[in-house]
């Protein structure tokens, strides 16, 4: 999409969760794979891109690294967390997995040509978004697809 301002920089985000094995299972079922060398019983590193990763943690573990009081993800939003998929059908796929694994719908498939995304929440109730982008729209911007999007908007 762009230049990277840091080469080499990876991004971890921290994740607390009720049953480890559960949102591991879980999320193996959407296509996730994890780190041996960085998953033990209170953490387990789900790879989500090439510099990209999910640490799940149990509440416990989450609590030692967090300054705040951890809140629930069923009645509070912490963050949403969404990742790419490669196609619209990718989209339909991997949302479908995440219901047939226990997750629950967010809300309905969202279009705006350029872009395809789903919505659920895990086991634990954390938001989750995947989504499709054309390239053509990640590499030249939303605004250049605007006009296609503005006249879908008045048919509706």
């Amino acid at each position: 999409m762009t230049t990277s301002a840091h080469p080499g920089r990876m991004l971890f985000v921290n994740m607390p969760v009720a049953d480890l094995d559960r949102s591991k299972t879980f999320f193996s079922k959407l296509g996730f794979s994890f780190n041996p060398n960085f998953t033990d019983e209170s953490g387990a590193c789900m790879l989500v891109g090439e510099q990209a990763f999910v640490m799940l943690l149990t509440r416990e573990k989450f609590a030692e690294f967090a300054k705040l009081p951890t809140a629930d993800p069923t009645t509070h939003t912490l963050a949403l967390y969404a990742f790419s998929a490669a196609s619209r059908e990718e989209v339909d796929t991997v949302s479908a997995a995440a219901l047939a694994a226990g997750g629950t719908q967010a809300d309905d498939a969202e279009d705006y040509g350029f872009m395809y995304s789903r919505s659920f929440f895990d086991l634990d109730g954390h938001g989750w978004q995947v989504m499709w982008m054309d390239p053509a729209a990640a590499e030249q911007g939303t605004e250049a697809f605007a006009p296609a999007t503005q006249d879908a908007d008045d048919l509706a």
